[in-house]
C-alpha cells in the first residue's frame, strides 16, 4: 500500500515531529496550522518545539509544506489530526479543535483517503464525531474513505524513547482501515513496532490508561510524601530502598504537583466519560485531588522552613528554580510552579524565578521576567526554592550561596556542611 502524500493537521509538540517523521519518506507532507506564525516560522527554518532542531525543518522544506489552508487535504492520501485537546475551566474536555478540523478534512478529503485521529480524547470520539461527519459528506468509512485512531505517545526531551522507536497503537473503524493505518504508520516506527487493537475506542482508552496509571501512581508517592514527612521519616531514602526490590514494584517521585498536556488533563477525559454511564472514577478523582493539592503543600513547606529563621512568609523573599513542567524543555503548560507562585503572591511573598527556559510569565495579571542566576541573587534572597530540576543548574554551587532551600525534587546534595538549610519534600 503506497502513499505519495500525506497531510498533518496541527502542528504541535505532536503533529510536527510526525509531519517530519513523514518527510523522510514521503516527497509531500503538507503541516496544516491556523497558526500563521507558526506557520511563517517553519517556512524560514526555525522550530518552536524543543525535540525539533531548526536544521531538521531546514533539511524537510521542499518535501514538508507548512500551511495554514486545507485545501491541500483533497489531494493527499492520508491526513492525520493531531490538534490539541484541553480541559474546560468547568473539567469538562474541550474537543471544539477536533470538531473544528474535523468538519474541514470533511470537507476537503477525496475518496481512497486515510483519516486518523490522533488528539488525546475520550473513548468513542473517532467513531462518534469523525465518522458521523464523514458520512454526512456521503462517504461509507470502510469503502470510499478510512476512518482509524492512533494516539500520539510524545515524551518531550526523552534522548530515549522517541517518535521512531516507541510503538504505536493502531485502531480502524474497519478491518480495511485498520490496515491502511498500519501500513502508513509503518513509514515511522516499522511494521513490527505497529500494534493493532479491534476498534478506535480501544486505542483511545490505552492511551488514557497509559497517562491514568501515571497519574495515580504519582499522586500516590506525594500522599506518601507528605505522610513520610509527617512522621519524620525520609520519602527519598524510602523509595530508592523499595526501588531495590527487582519485581513488582516501579518507582515514582514526588514533587510540586504535575504538569503538562497529558497527567494533568488525559485521566478526566475518561472520568468525565464515564460519570455519563453513571460511573464514577474515584481513584481518578482523588489522584486528581492528591496533585492539585501539592503546591498549596509546596507553599507550606517554604513556610515552614521560613518559620526556622524567624521569618513570616508575608514580605520575605522567595526564588523559584524552575518553572516547566518538567526538565530540560521549555513547556509549562499546567506546570505546578504557576500554582506555586500564585499561592505565595497571595500570601504577601516577594516572588523572583529562574528558568533558562521560559523568559517570562503571567500570574493574576502580572508580568514576572527570568532572573538572571548569579551568587549574588542566590545568596540575596530569603528563600531558594527547587521546583522544576534543570540538567544546567548547579545544585552544589545553588546550594553553597542559598542561605535556605526548600528541595521538591531531592536534587540538592546531601551535605553534612549545608544540612541545616535544606529542607526536603
Amino acid at each position: 500500500m503506497r502513499f505519495e502524500s500525506v497531510a498533518v493537521v496541527g502542528l504541535g509538540y505532536a503533529g510536527l515531529p510526525l509531519a517530519l517523521a513523514f518527510s523522510e519518506k514521503l516527497n509531500c507532507v503538507y503541516g496544516i496550522d491556523l497558526n500563521q506564525d507558526k506557520v511563517r516560522m517553519l517556512l524560514d527554518g526555525h522550530s518552536y518545539i524543543d525535540d525539533v532542531s531548526d536544521e531538521e525543518v531546514k533539511a524537510a522544506l521542499g518535501k514538508f509544506h507548512p500551511t495554514d489552508d486545507y485545501n491541500p487535504i483533497s489531494n493527499c492520501d492520508a491526513v492525520v489530526i493531531c490538534v490539541p485537546t484541553p480541559l474546560r475551566k468547568t473539567g469538562e474536555p474541550d474537543i471544539s479543535h477536533v470538531l473544528n478540523a474535523s468538519q474541514m478534512v470533511a470537507k476537503h478529503v477525496s475518496h481512497g483517503t486515510l483519516v486518523v485521529l490522533e488528539s488525546t480524547t475520550y473513548p468513542g470520539t473517532t467513531e462518534e464525531v469523525l465518522k458521523p461527519e464523514l458520512e454526512s459528506r456521503g462517504f461509507v468509512i470502510g469503502k470510499d474513505v478510512f476512518l482509524a485512531y492512533s494516539p500520539e505517545r510524545v515524551d518531550p526531551g526523552n534522548k530515549r524513547w522517541t517518535l521512531k522507536n516507541t510503538p504505536r497503537i493502531v485502531g480502524g473503524v474497519t478491518s480495511e482501515c485498520t490496515k491502511r493505518a498500519t501500513a502508513l504508520f509503518s513509514l515511522v516506527v516499522g511494521e513490527e513496532r505497529v500494534i493493532t487493537v479491534s476498534s478506535p475506542a480501544v486505542a483511545e482508552a490505552a492511551k488514557l490508561l497509559e497517562n491514568t496509571f501515571r497519574a495515580v501512581n504519582i499522586a500516590l508517592a506525594n500522599e506518601f510524601a507528605l505522610m513520610c514527612r509527617r512522621i519524620g521519616i525520609d520519602v527519598w531514602e524510602v523509595i530508592e530502598a523499595a526501588s531495590t526490590k527487582p519485581f513488582g514494584f516501579m518507582p515514582f517521585y514526588p514533587g510540586p504537583g504535575v504538569g503538562g498536556h497529558c497527567i494533568p488533563v488525559d485521566p478526566m477525559y475518561l472520568a468525565w466519560r464515564v460519570r455519563l454511564h453513571n460511573f464514577r472514577s474515584r481513584f481518578i478523582e482523588l489522584a486528581d485531588e492528591v496533585n492539585k493539592r501539592m503546591p498549596e503543600e509546596t507553599v507550606n513547606i517554604i513556610a515552614e522552613a521560613l518559620n526556622t529563621r524567624r521569618k513570616p512568609l508575608n514580605g520575605s523573599s522567595v526564588l523559584i528554580l524552575g518553572l516547566t513542567y518538567k526538565p530540560n524543555v521549555s513547556d509549562y503548560r499546567e506546570s505546578p510552579s504557576l500554582e506555586v507562585i500564585k499561592l505565595l503572591i497571595q500570601r504577601g511573598a516577594k516572588v523572583l524565578f529562574n528558568d533558562p527556559y521560559v523568559s517570562e510569565i503571567e500570574v493574576d495579571g502580572r508580568t514576572l521576567k527570568s532572573q538572571e542566576l548569579t551568587d549574588e541573587l542566590i545568596s540575596s534572597v530569603d528563600c531558594v526554592a527547587v521546583l522544576t530540576a534543570h540538567d544546567s543548574y548547579n545544585w552544589h554551587l545553588i546550594a553553597q550561596r542559598a542561605n535556605l532551600i526548600v528541595d521538591m525534587r531531592n536534587v540538592i546534595p546531601r551535605d553534612e556542611t549545608i544540612k541545616h538549610k535544606v529542607f526536603r519534600l
